[in-house]
């Protein structure tokens, strides 16, 4: 009777082991595709190529093409294009200052031109607000001349408070959710996106 009931509770222990062996190995696969899917990365070699050249976070890359697209490629209502949503208007002046005499609108659903000319004038409005990222992240969705406007009635650049000084509340929600997904991208794809620890 006691040797059964030893040989029951060992059976049940060696269960229990096997189940939690079963769980600690799906665990790792399930998690990461969950994260694919609520978090996703693609193109992430691109993304490393120009954040290299254009001296840019990688993660913040990701972030904004996360904002703009999830990593899908569309059009807009508005008429905005590819993984990072460039107007045709900004990729057409983006084109004139970086050389693009052969660019074509087309040319945007390409995932290299589309993130190389996303990349160029992230650093370019980067550079434009003396390296004010949150500023860039904001003329990135309402435009230069309305972050223009916004920084003027703030005080200046130094006094500017995205949640107070940001009159439209897609931007605000838009600097924001930036700022939060390009932590996410630094904490769970450093090695994808080549983010030294």
């Amino acid at each position: 009777m006691v040797r059964r009931r030893r040989r029951r509770a060992l059976y049940a222990l060696i269960a229990i082991a096997a189940v939690v062996g079963i769980v600690v190995a799906v665990a790792g696969p399930v998690q990461k595709g969950i994260r694919e899917i609520v978090l996703p990365l693609q193109h992430e070699d691109i993304i490393r190529q120009q954040a290299h050249e254009k001296n840019l976070d990688p993660a913040l890359i990701a972030a904004v093409i996360y904002q703009e697209s999830k990593f899908e490629d569309r059009t807009s209502s508005a008429g905005a294009t590819g993984l990072m949503q460039l107007l045709p208007d900004t990729a057409k002046f983006i084109a004139h200052k970086t050389g693009g005499s052969a660019f074509e609108l087309r040319d945007l659903a390409t995932p290299q031109i589309n993130i190389a000319y996303g990349s160029w004038y992230l650093r370019y409005l980067i550079d434009r607000y003396g390296g004010n990222e949150t500023l860039a992240v904001a003329a990135y969705n309402a435009g230069e001349q309305n972050v223009d406007r916004w920084v003027r009635a703030a005080g200046g650049p130094d006094k500017f408070d995205p949640q107070r000084d940001i009159p439209f509340a897609e931007t605000r929600a838009y600097v924001a959710s930036v700022s939060a997904h390009r932590k996410q991208y630094r904490k769970h794809y450093a090695h994808e996106l080549g983010i030294a620890h």
